[in-house]
């Protein structure tokens, strides 16, 4: 299995800075986790606001640990809420099933690990965080 590289995971951050820029959306925060859950890079834009990095690795944290994008795991709570809210208990706050974090797959669908954004709305911070992987040569889930 591939594993996520340093550079690949510093490319998706400034593939998705540049999206947001581009985009003029709020100061960011992204963070980029391995397929183990464990922080490759984290980026915090001048001006973000507090919390950008918790909750932007929550939401990746959710999306690599349940192997879906974010936006999949709020649906999926809207439909059973006693669980999402035992699991983010369980996971001591690490879990956050908002929208805004992609799976980062490699060509073959294995997943390498998940990028999650914070400082937008949802779908900003979700858009950013595909532009992102796309930049590194990637593919979002």
């Amino acid at each position: 299995m591939q594993t996520l590289m340093l550079a690949q995971a510093q490319q998706i951050i400034a593939g998705a800075l540049a999206h947001s820029r581009t985009a003029g959306y709020k100061p960011m925060g992204i963070v980029v986790l391995d397929e183990a859950g464990h922080l490759k890079a984290f980026a915090r834009e001048d001006g973000a606001s507090m919390f950008r990095f918790e909750v932007a690795q929550a939401k990746a944290w959710g999306a690599v640990g349940m192997g879906v994008s974010s936006r999949l795991l709020g649906q999926r709570a809207k439909d059973n809420p006693n669980f999402f809210v035992s699991l983010a208990a369980t996971a001591g706050g690490k879990f956050l099933p908002q929208t805004g974090a992609v799976l980062i797959r490699n060509a073959d669908g294995e997943t390498l690990g998940a990028v999650g954004a914070s400082g937008g709305t949802g779908e900003e911070d979700e858009a950013i965080c595909i532009a992102g992987v796309v930049s590194a040569g990637l593919v979002a889930g």
